[in-house]
């Protein structure tokens, strides 16, 4: 059977399950959800199964999960599932939002399934990642997870989670907030002087929101606010507020990055 895989990912935690899936799955196609979305109208896949990979921000789905979920029509799709990975709360709210996206999108079809994966967290902007004792107890059983999902998938098995009333409030309170400004919050992002001009950041952007100007990356207004650029740069130059520079970096220790130029 075929299974298409979409995902989106920052730091590595939702392409390391994508990947994870797709190891345990048959005839399985990775697609960055980044390079679908260049492209206009509808998004018809054609498999047995599709499933959506991506995190969770704030109880809801990233902007460019969003839209992308708009065009997918899943009508002649036999499966659909969605993993969404987090370092907290707020995968069933998230997932509601998607089934909602999916069932008024052109397909009119929402989900078979819906799972959440317990990730170390990567948000920078709020707190440090867990330390590398805890991030490797989270990533054992992330895996151990992973593993009971993809059987799942492979079974065909339904499975709609319902929605409490807290995450409710919590998506309808904070999540409006964070998506209506989530391109422009790159405008808190500096660039200090350890900056080598490595091309790291713009290489790592996965919806080209960075291009270096001088040597110095300048960010252009259409970020999801994934930490890459921040997680990710090898002299820790980049920072938002006075808070970022004391905190550790995350990435998924399994991400595979090209070297710096």
């Amino acid at each position: 059977m075929k299974t298409i895989l979409y995902y989106f990912t920052g730091t590595g935690n939702s392409l390391a399950v994508a990947e994870g899936l797709c190891r345990r799955l048959p005839d399985c196609e990775l697609v960055p959800i980044a390079s679908v979305v260049k492209s206009s109208g509808r998004i018809a896949p054609e498999a047995d199964r599709v499933g959506i990979t991506a995190p969770v921000y704030f109880s809801g789905l990233p902007a460019i999960v969003a839209d992308f979920s708009l065009r997918l029509d899943l009508s002649k799709v036999p499966y659909s599932f969605a993993v969404l990975t987090l370092g907290g709360s707020g995968g069933t709210p998230a997932l509601h939002q998607l089934e909602r996206i999916l069932t008024q999108g052109p397909g009119k079809r929402g989900l078979d399934a819906g799972f959440t994966v317990k990730m170390p967290g990567n948000y920078v902007l709020m707190y440090s990642p867990p330390n590398e004792a805890t991030i490797a107890k989270i990533l054992a059983q992330a895996d151990r997870r992973v593993e009971e999902i993809a059987g799942m998938v492979e079974q065909g098995v339904q499975k709609r989670p319902s929605m409490p009333l807290f995450g409710s409030l919590v998506q309808h309170l904070i999540y409006p907030r964070f998506v209506t400004s989530v391109h422009d919050a790159d405008r808190k992002f500096t660039v200090d002087d350890r900056c080598t001009s490595c091309g790291r950041c713009v290489q790592v952007c996965p919806v080209e929101n960075i291009r270096l100007e001088e040597g110095r990356p300048v960010w252009l207004h259409h970020c999801e606010q994934c930490m890459a650029c921040i997680q990710l740069c090898p002299a820790l130059a980049i920072q938002a507020g006075n808070k970022t520079e004391k905190r550790d970096r995350y990435c998924h220790p399994g991400l595979r990055l090209k070297s710096p130029k």
